[in-house]
């Protein structure tokens, strides 16, 4: 097979040299579609559930939502591992399932059986809802939101939240690549009712009477049509609260013929939610932060450089003395991780080349030799793409590993010695040279072969490592062996 080949390309000049202008072409466009990332994401194949519980103590929690949730969750089908946490008004489930399965199929699999569960769960409890689509790793932007010098006291805690909340993150949503917006700091508003529990003792009202007054006058309700030819009027009852006046005004019930409102039993404020922390910008000020999570699997690179062109666009939405600073930024992270690979494989080509040249002693064959070290490297980045291999810290820096010119440096100094003898007996014609490289070449080819399959041999246990460690260190395998079959 070998021989066979060595053959075609000594018959085939001009084939081989447009398959190798096709492998340059193909590995550079497949470096630009690689997903660059600064480590490999190794965190397990995993779905979280999430059910709000603000009135429930831990043990309740468990009891009543946690418990429910995992019976109905556990005969999942390629199910590793399920754990929880109770916690006072929260409850959290991890569901872990095998690295081979699709995200969107467990998660998929996930939402079937949590309308079982819903049912076990008492009413009013809190309703399950998944997390999203991220990782650990998921974290690639963070910025803060604070009023520029000399504005500090134009803005509260309360009005950069508001900014956060309302015009940042949600435009920021529509970013392709990035699965939530986290928002902390400062203070969530909220308009309160504070009842005057004496009050509601006059009147003969009751909390839940108040609730129910305040949900039932808070909607919009269509009553079909009316056709007036050639017009049709449309009708519509508007009753969404739009001030705090409308809140303030809003029927309870009516006593003895007379109707009795929020604001005969309770005051109207504006308030802000318990808060537990703040942001503080270098200890001087109180700021608003948000952290932006990507998308699993998703290009951090790309997706980092999207969002940044979104914020030149958010920063047009909001007042000018209100800035937003990053801080956090994973191109950063992502340049310095590549530049480094980019660094030492190109000091080490160039080493390479230099040693090729001394002990070769002719520039043209140390050039042929080193010339397998950036193909090996295009052919490896092509066949990453193929398999969906990042481009990171490890798995670049494998590549290192898989440039062995050994086998190209035996068989051009096999094929300059069998030049230089032939040489000896006069000039050369093309078809003797031809024949004295093939020549060469198929002598050398086994011992050059077998050098490079033991290498092969060594990666392979690597390969068949599952869990964390073969998240880690399978790519590093996988990029050695595509170096090494470009090679």
């Amino acid at each position: 097979m070998l021989n066979k080949i060595i053959h075609f390309s000594i018959k085939h000049k001009f084939v081989i040299g447009l398959m190798t202008l096709a492998l340059i072409v193909w590995g550079v466009w497949s470096a630009i579609k690689l997903p660059l990332d600064a480590v490999p994401d190794i965190t397990n194949n995993q779905v979280q559930i999430i059910t709000l519980t603000p009135t429930l103590a831990a043990q309740e929690a468990e009891q009543l939502v946690t418990y429910p949730i995992e019976q109905s969750l556990a005969n999942l089908p390629d199910l590793e591992e399920m754990r929880s946490i109770s916690r006072f008004g929260l409850s959290v489930i991890t569901v872990v399932f095998h690295d081979d399965i699709d995200i969107y199929f467990a998660r998929q699999l996930i939402n079937e059986k949590l309308k079982e569960a819903e049912e076990k769960i008492p009413k009013g409890l809190g309703t399950p809802e998944l997390a999203p689509v991220s990782t650990g790793l998921g974290e690639i932007y963070q910025y803060i939101i604070h009023p520029k010098k000399g504005a500090e006291n134009k803005y509260s805690a309360m009005d950069l939240r508001t900014m956060q909340d309302w015009i940042v993150a949600r435009q920021l949503y529509g970013t392709a690549g990035v699965a939530e917006v986290n928002s902390f700091g400062g203070l969530l508003k909220q308009y309160e009712v504070a009842v005057n529990p004496y009050r509601l003792k006059a009147m003969n009202v009751t909390i839940a009477e108040i609730f129910s007054a305040l949900e039932k006058n808070n909607e919009n309700t269509g009553g079909a049509y009316i056709d007036k030819k050639p017009n049709a009027y449309f009708i519509r009852g508007i009753g969404l609260i739009g001030s705090m006046d409308d809140i303030r005004n809003t029927v309870i019930k009516k006593v003895s013929g007379i109707p009795v409102l929020i604001k005969d039993v309770a005051e109207v404020e504006l308030g802000n939610a318990v808060r537990y922390g703040s942001v503080t910008y270098n200890g001087e000020k109180e700021v608003v932060g948000g952290i932006v999570m990507m998308l699993k699997g998703a290009n951090s690179a790309a997706v980092v450089e999207r969002v940044k062109a979104k914020m030149e666009i958010i920063k047009k939405s909001i007042p000018d003395d209100v800035e937003i600073e990053a801080y956090v930024d994973r191109t950063n992270l992502v340049n310095r991780a590549v530049g480094t690979v980019k660094t030492n494989l190109i000091e080490g080509a160039l080493i390479v080349l230099l040693v090729l040249i001394l002990f070769l002693g002719n520039i043209r064959a140390g050039l042929i030799v080193a010339s397998a070290i950036p193909l090996s490297m295009l052919f490896a980045l092509g066949m990453m793409n193929v398999f969906g291999v990042s481009a990171n810290l490890v798995s670049l820096g494998a590549i290192d590993f898989g440039l062995i010119v050994d086998g190209a440096v035996i068989i051009v100094e096999a094929t300059l010695h069998f030049l230089v003898v032939k040489h000896v007996a006069g000039k050369l014609t093309q078809q003797q040279m031809d024949e004295a490289v093939e020549s060469s070449a198929k002598k050398m080819m086994s011992s050059a072969a077998f050098g490079q399959i033991i290498i092969l041999i060594v990666y392979l246990p690597i390969l068949s490592l599952q869990g964390i460690e073969g998240k880690m260190f399978g790519p590093m395998a996988k990029t050695v062996g595509f170096a090494i079959l470009g090679h």
